[in-house]
């Protein structure tokens, strides 16, 4: 009999979504305790993994960055995929509102930060950090809150979040690249053309596409290029129709098969790796100072106008649908969860200010993305509350009308 397969990627349920914010709690606590030299030091410690001729030596925290978030990036990339072909993106018109709803919240948020530091004097550099939004705690958090709403505004979240993340990862390559070997990557799109004609024939064995998905990740590493670009790439070309000899698809299969590792192992350790950040040499003067208000200002205030704008206006010049059963409201609490930046913001800031970890931009930085951060997941959980609120009770009131 075969094998159910079902579609549950990151359909992440309150409890993982809670042990993902529990292992971020848990990072913060101990970089700011005595065991924060410890866990500093891991982080940084180097690893060597060789197979055959092939040699990488990575930082744990590289390890898990490039290493197993290449792994939720493909997953993500396996979801849109069949969201576009035979799910709720199937309809151009729905898939141009995430879409569209990406580019406002990349527009907004610079805008924002720019105007916050030209008129505080602030340094401009710091425009591309409220850019991001984090994929895993933005869904972490929407899954608390939003569990009795319509998945399509999930798919509305995860596509928007990750055209928001090509585009962060785009601007990481023109704006902080100091260099990319074209030959690995020359080499990898060989790899992906030629997986892409062979999985026409539907006929490829799994361990062909875990030793192609291996080849590319580490071509794509040696290349300098982030690994979650070329994980979303290698997605598209896994077939999503049943092969012949047993009826199974490729990519729902790997969507079962990949789910849980995911959502229970990698999401909770790339939280503790990358949110234990220290708050040694903070100041309460800091906390006004013209990057922490741009940073959190863009994630929150520019974020929100951003998503939801563009969202609305696409639906009012029909090129762009409201996701199916949503209303405006839940589409609003959506928007506000994209202004989680956390992770992904907290790495560009490290690049558009290098230097020292405890630098004076550095610190401010990472205060305006935590700030940011906190307060759009606050303020999108509190909607997304009272939207459930709203439709359970509407519900019951046409339940009750029925009855009499």
């Amino acid at each position: 009999m075969a094998r159910k397969i079902t579609l549950d990627f990151l359909k992440t349920e309150a409890a993982s979504g809670m042990v993902l914010g529990l292992a971020a709690v848990a990072a913060l606590i101990v970089a700011n305790s005595p065991l924060s030299p410890a866990y500093f030091g891991w982080l940084t410690s180097e690893h060597i993994l060789q197979v055959g001729p092939l040699l990488l030596e990575l930082t744990i925290s590289e390890w898990i960055k490039e290493g197993l978030m290449a792994i939720f990036f493909l997953v993500v990339g396996l979801e849109i995929k069949y969201e576009i072909l035979e799910g709720e993106l199937s309809d151009p018109r729905k898939l141009a509102t995430p879409v569209l709803a990406a580019v406002g919240g990349m527009v907004a948020p610079a805008a924002v930060y720019l105007a916050v530091s030209g008129l505080m004097n602030g340094p401009h550099g710091g425009w591309p950090i409220p850019l991001a939004t984090d994929i895993a705690f933005a869904l972490a958090v929407f899954a608390v809150a939003a569990r009795r709403l319509p998945s399509s505004l999930r798919v509305f979240l995860l596509t928007l979040a990750i055209v928001d993340d090509l585009g962060a990862i785009a601007l990481i390559a023109v704006l902080f690249s100091s260099g990319v070997d074209w030959v690995p990557l020359a080499w990898i799109a060989g790899l992906l053309a030629v997986g892409a004609v062979f999985a026409r024939g539907r006929r490829v064995a799994a361990p062909f596409w875990v030793l192609g998905f291996g080849l590319v990740w580490y071509l794509t590493v040696l290349s300098g290029l982030s690994t979650s670009l070329t994980a979303v790439a290698f997605a598209l070309i896994v077939p999503v129709v049943d092969r012949k000899d047993d009826g199974q698809s490729p990519l729902k299969e790997a969507m079962h098969d990949l789910h849980p590792w995911v959502a229970w192992l990698v999401l909770p350790l790339f939280a503790f790796a990358k949110a234990g950040v220290s708050f040694a040499g903070l100041s309460l003067e800091q906390a006004f100072a013209p990057l922490v208000l741009g940073v959190a200002l863009g994630l929150f205030a520019g974020k929100q106008i951003g998503v939801f704008g563009a969202a609305w206006l696409a639906s009012a010049l029909k090129i762009g649908r409201r996701p199916t059963d949503a209303t405006w409201l839940e589409l609003y609490g959506v928007s506000l969860l994209c202004g989680v930046g956390f992770t992904m913001s907290l790495f560009v800031g490290i690049l558009a200010f290098p230097g020292a970890i405890d630098s004076a931009e550095q610190v401010e930085a990472k205060l305006g993305v935590l700030g940011g951060s906190f307060l759009s997941a606050v303020a999108g959980a509190a909607v997304l509350a009272v939207a459930t609120r709203r439709r359970t009770i509407l519900a019951e009131a046409s339940t009750d009308t029925h009855t009499d």
